[in-house]
């Protein structure tokens, strides 16, 4: 019998630069759930890549003067090995460079053309080079790209455009008639209020709008789509007017079939047998991409539409999105570096909640590494080895002598089984998690509740503590057979320990399978403690290294020149900050400096960058002789003096050697 595919896609990672924590989060929970459906018996196809044309690129092999090939090789050679340290079981890595794909491209292209979904026109608006989208002056936000918030520059040029009119109704419909298409929810109403239907149809129901489709009075607000480009070279041609390249969406959301084996004419045996793809994981802000889009083109080219957009959320670096020149950007492979790979692959899936965003510092990882990992699992597989070599020499039979407190355990172990894979399958990764780790603190607890060291002291009790003991080694094996699509390296450690093999599905659960455990003599320790004073030197490292390469320069801008006179007038002194608070509904700190025998009060707009504590003993620059001014119902007498760059990251100025004392002159 064959087994049921499942086809598992992520989006292309674009080859502009290495993905942060952020994007390999994707690729690591579709990585996730993938090995869970291989474990269930799915025929699975993973697939996933680089995505690597486009204007941003060409642009930035200028820069490294180098050809965008060369530029695109290496950073796609950079993406896939650390797509590979991170255990990640893709079946097919595609590039959109990949000779293959781009011929395809250039057939759906023309195929589009001739049968008249694409015509030539020119295009005036607003291009978001970073985001490689095009948009209309009512589509900004404040006059920023509304995608990323990035700056916009007019643009003007020939180009052919999708003709989105002819398939917008059919599109509607099918969101309409298959809710599990995009999701979570929130991503489907979003799409639907904000991208495709008229403001006078937003917020009426599902059968109002059926109807007004039915009848043809509906209204949308999707505009004909830019899909080429003459202002930049490097793109797929189009074949019959080479002076265009293909807009890098076009080029990108294809790989999906082209890397399957897709053909206009003649698609292959694999793109029968996997196409539609069951999930397409992407992140949120691409949503619109793929559920606008990339359905319409299916359409177009008479392909059915993938089962499921789920548009995951953001894994934002204490709150605030991730930035380089700021040096709080976390990469995957420096945190391996030091927390392991399974440490890092268990913290991304088990904070990120399905719909809502998650959070990720150093310190989190700290102390998930700590308390999951290592008091929680590590310390069960510690303990038990240990008594099981301490009392048995490693050979623990199971003898059946089971007391009411094994229920609960037996139980939980006999359905965990169900209740991990039910989360999974509706990919709700961290719930997955959530519901092993009960088993995994259950059998901590039995540890506590049968004081297996108080029954070794009675030999009448041994046959009891042997039950006791491999209750907790069948916990373990049943736990570590489940950890395997989270958890690879751990699981298989584990197995290593217990000196077992992992499990047949069916049997995953199945307490009691085996007859006795015969465990390692020298049992290792899975995750070790790790304390941040330890690690901090190293973060500093990366840090540093972060903001010293990707700083922005700044123009430097002539002002007026001033004498040495009127420089003369600016009284700079040392203060020392004694006492700071932070003044409500405002970004200001109403700090309290100390200079000399002078104590000031001064407002500063510096609240998103340090806390009052810890302005509290620090020695700034500050400007003395202003005229006092009331803000915020506090007086500001003077100026504490910041250095602040174009993305607004401050830093105080400070005399270089503590030993200088409050009050002294700044010369």
């Amino acid at each position: 019998m064959d087994k049921e595919k499942f086809y598992i896609t992520t989006a292309i990672a674009y080859t502009s630069g290495k993905p942060h924590i952020g994007n390999t989060y994707e690729i690591i929970f579709a990585d996730a759930i993938a090995r869970a459906k291989r474990m269930q018996g799915y025929d699975v196809f993973f697939m996933t890549g680089t995505d690597e044309h486009g204007q941003k690129i060409e642009m930035k092999a200028e820069e490294k003067g180098v050809t965008p090939k060369a530029f695109v090789d290496d950073v796609a050679g950079m993406i896939k090995n650390l797509f590979d340290s991170m255990n990640i079981s893709y079946d097919k890595f595609i590039r959109t460079t990949d000779e293959d794909h781009e011929k395809c491209v250039q057939k759906i292209f023309k195929k589009f053309y001739e049968q008249g979904d694409i015509y030539k026109g020119y295009y005036e608006g607003m291009y978001c080079t970073p985001c490689e989208s095009f948009w209309t002056e009512s589509q900004l936000v404040d006059g920023k790209c509304p995608d990323c918030g990035r700056d916009v520059q007019p643009s003007k040029e020939e180009a052919y455009f999708f003709k989105m009119s002819n398939y917008v109704n059919q599109l509607i419909k099918h969101i309409i008639e298959n809710p599990e298409f995009i999701q979570p929810v929130s991503r489907k109403n979003e799409m639907m209020n904000n991208f495709l239907l008229d403001d006078e149809f937003v917020g009426k129901s599902d059968e109002e709008i059926l109807k007004a489709i039915e009848n043809g009075t509906l209204k949308t607000k999707l505009q004909d789509l830019c899909v080429s480009r003459t202002t930049f070279k490097w793109g797929i041609p189009v074949d019959f007017d080479p002076k265009h390249v293909t807009y890098v969406w076009l080029d990108a959301l294809n790989n999906y079939i082209t890397g399957i084996g897709y053909d206009t004419e003649n698609p292959s045996d694999l793109y029968k047998k996997l196409w539609p793809a069951n999930v397409h994981v992407v992140g949120k802000d691409i949503v619109r991409f793929h559920t606008i889009y990339w359905p319409i083109f299916l359409m177009a080219l008479g392909e059915p539409l993938p089962k499921q957009v789920l548009g995951h959320p953001w894994l934002l670096q204490g709150g605030e999105k991730m930035s380089k020149s700021r040096g709080n950007v976390l990469y995957a492979d420096d945190l391996a570096g030091i927390f392991g790979v399974d440490s890092v692959r268990y913290y991304v899936l088990r904070e990120m909640p399905y719909a809502t965003d998650g959070t990720i510092t150093w310190d989190l990882v700290t102390e998930r590494n700590n308390t999951d990992l290592s008091n929680i699992l590590g310390n069960l597989v510690k303990r038990t080895l240990g008594m099981s070599n301490q009392y048995f020499g490693g050979k623990i039979v199971n003898y059946n002598v089971h007391e009411d407190v094994d229920k609960e355990l037996i139980e939980i172990a006999s359905n965990i089984k169900d209740k991990v894979l039910n989360k999974v399958n509706e990919y709700k990764i961290a719930d997955a998690l959530e519901e092993l780790w009960t088993l995994f603190r259950r059998a901590n607890k039995y540890i506590d509740e049968t004081e297996p060291w108080n029954l070794n002291k009675d030999e009448s009790k041994k046959e009891r503590l042997s039950t006791v003991l491999f209750n907790l080694l069948e916990c373990i094996n049943i736990g570590a057979n489940l950890l395997v699509p989270f958890m690879p390296e751990t699981a298989n450690k584990i197995f290593k320990e217990l000196n077992v093999k992992a499990r047949e599905f069916e049997e995953i659960a199945e307490f009691g399978l085996l007859s006795e455990f015969n465990v390692t003599n020298n049992p290792q320790i899975l995750f070790e403690r790790i304390r941040m004073v330890d690690i901090q030197p190293k973060i500093d490292e990366i840090q540093a290294k972060q903001i010293a390469e990707n700083a922005p320069a700044i123009e430097f801008k002539e002002m007026e020149p001033i004498t040495i006179d009127d420089f003369a007038k600016i009284q700079l002194k040392v203060g020392l900050v004694v006492d700071c608070e932070a003044v409500p509904k405002s970004k200001l700190l109403h700090s309290t400096v100390k200079v000399g025998t002078k104590t000031l009060s001064i407002l500063s707009g510096i609240a998103k960058s340090y806390t009052p504590e810890q302005m509290i003993g620090k020695k700034v620059v500050v400007v003395t002789n202003l005229p006092p001014r009331e803000m915020k119902g506090f007086m500001s007498e003077g100026m504490i003096i910041c250095a602040e760059d174009e993305i607004g990251n401050i830093s105080l100025l400070s005399p270089e050697k503590d030993i200088i004392a409050d009050g002294s002159n700044i010369s």
